[in-house]
Order: C-alpha cells, then sequence, then structure tokens
C-alpha cells in the first residue's frame, strides 16, 4: 500500500473530511478542558456527565426524532441536571460532591437506556455510546465548530482566572474572584464539548478525548500553558490517526481515537524523563537499603 493510498485516499471521501474536521475541532477544545480535569482532580465528575447525557438523548428523540439541535439539547439539559444537582446535593446534604455525581450519573445513565429500549422505533444504541464517523453530518460539523471556537475563546479570555481556581481556588476567592461561576461555567463547557463529540466519540468513549492527551501532557510539562499547548496537540493528532485507523481496520471512530490517545499515554507513563515509570524503576532501584 502506497503512502498516498495510507494517509490520502481516505479523505477523498466527504464523510471521512467531516469526521476528521469534527475530531480536530473537538480535540482541540477537549485537550484545554482535560488539562483542568485532571489537575483539579475532577476526572470520575466527567466521566459521570458524559454518561447522564443519554436519558436526554433518548427524550429528545422520542419526542423529535433525529434532529441534531433536539438531540443537542436533550444531552445538554441531562448534563446539566447532573452537574447542578450534585452541586445542591454537596451543599444541602453530607454527601459528596463525587459521590453525588457517581450516585446521579448511574441513575441517569440506566434512564437512558431503559427509554431507549422502549422506542417505537429501533435505533443502534451501538452508535450513541461508542460514536459513528460516517454519521456526522453538516449540522454535527458546525455544532463541533461552534462549541470548540466558543471554548477557546473562553479559555483565552478568562485564562486568569481558570489558572487560579485551577491552582489557587481559596486565593483566588479572597481576591475577589467568582470561584463557584468560574466552576459551574467549566462543568457547562464539558457537557457542551460531550454533546458536541456524541456522534463521533460516542457518549462512553468522548471523555477520552479530553482526558488521556491531558494526562500524558502532565507527565511531560511543569508549566500550565505547555501542558495545555502539548495537550491540545496530541489531542488533534490521535484524532487524524484514529481517523485513518478507523478507516482501514473498518473500527468505531471513537475507539480507534480513543486507542492511539492510550497509546501515547503508555509512551508517556514508562518514558516520560522526570516522571515516568521507568525513571521511577531507576531511581527505585539505586536507592541503598534500608538500615
Amino acid at each position: 500500500m502506497s503512502v498516498h493510498d495510507l494517509l490520502l485516499a481516505p479523505f477523498s471521501y466527504e464523510f471521512m473530511r467531516r469526521g476528521l474536521l469534527s475530531a480536530v475541532l473537538l480535540g482541540a477544545s477537549g485537550g484545554l478542558l482535560g488539562c483542568v480535569l485532571v489537575l483539579r482532580r475532577l476526572a470520575l465528575m466527567g466521566d459521570a456527565l458524559s454518561h447522564s447525557l443519554l436519558p436526554g438523548v433518548a427524550v429528545a428523540w422520542l419526542l423529535f426524532g433525529t434532529s441534531t439541535s433536539a438531540l443537542f439539547f436533550g444531552g445538554l439539559v441531562a448534563g446539566l441536571l447532573t452537574a447542578l444537582g450534585s452541586a445542591l446535593l454537596s451543599r444541602l446534604t453530607r454527601v459528596k460532591e463525587d459521590a453525588a455525581f457517581g450516585s446521579l450519573f448511574i441513575v441517569f445513565f440506566g434512564m437512558g437506556v431503559a427509554l431507549i429500549s422502549k422506542l417505537p422505533t429501533r435505533i443502534n444504541l451501538a452508535d450513541f455510546l461508542f460514536g459513528n464517523v460516517l454519521g456526522v453530518g453538516a449540522s454535527d460539523l458546525r455544532l463541533a465548530g461552534a462549541v470548540s471556537a466558543g471554548t477557546v475563546a473562553l479559555f483565552a479570555i478568562f485564562y486568569r482566572s481558570i489558572l487560579l481556581e485551577t491552582f489557587d481556588p481559596v486565593f483566588h476567592r479572597a481576591t475577589g474572584g467568582r470561584g463557584g461561576l468560574v466552576h459551574l461555567g467549566f462543568l457547562t463547557l464539558t457537557v457542551l464539548n460531550l454533546v458536541a463529540a456524541m456522534q463521533t466519540m460516542g457518549i462512553v468513549l468522548a471523555l477520552g478525548l479530553f482526558l488521556l492527551p491531558a494526562v500524558s501532557a502532565y507527565l511531560w510539562c511543569d508549566r500550565f500553558i505547555s501542558m495545555l499547548l502539548l495537550s491540545v496537540g496530541l489531542a488533534i493528532g490521535g484524532s487524524v490517526v484514529g481517523i485513518l485507523v478507523s478507516f482501514h481496520a473498518g473500527l468505531a471512530s471513537g475507539a480507534s481515537i480513543v486507542l492511539c490517545l492510550g497509546a501515547a499515554f503508555l509512551v508517556s507513563v514508562l518514558f516520560s524523563p522526570r516522571y515516568g515509570a521507568l525513571r521511577g524503576l531507576r531511581l527505585g532501584s539505586a536507592r541503598p537499603p534500608a538500615a
């Protein structure tokens, strides 16, 4: 197989170009969001948000059919209900926010599966869960572009607030920063990006596009801005390679992208010069035995 057949020929198809552009756009915004999720230890909360989208999508499908805007708003409402509900529970009860997220997400996800099983029209649940690059249409692409551009713009405008809230929320709020508003805005952006990534990545795998590049970058970088840039680069690169693997191997697009990003994560875990596992093993074997 020639280089042209391997790298360029797949993008002669319009559905491949749409899938690639959608994944690249969401990789750019997801790489930024993932860094904050990792640094603020919100990774599992992000996973809960992604799973909680399903009942909103199912209700929208039941009421309005395959309308992209309806599916978008259905998933958005379900995700925001999870985010706001968990915050409310943590404030009004003794349940911590992570436990509230976990409890609500499993209830919402079960509700979504139950609703889909009762829809009068049989639909392919796998496309919702794991993504389908063949299904990325013009409306999905416009949604991905708008959400990605908005996320990048907000990160640029509110960079200082995000930086302070990520590393020193107490100082940020003591100096007049609206930490609660920043936190809520960040969760809203996360939900928006997860909904936009639903067609390409699927509900289950969408968070992989955000977290895996961020964790990999975290193992290489000590500065926040460097971590952001490397995370975005890895997300975009993994999306390109993953879409190609999806085409040639006949795999689901979301799974292919996640596997490529997972390979980069494993390389980072093993070979990062300062924080990798191999360096840790070398240092451990070099230590003298305890007296």
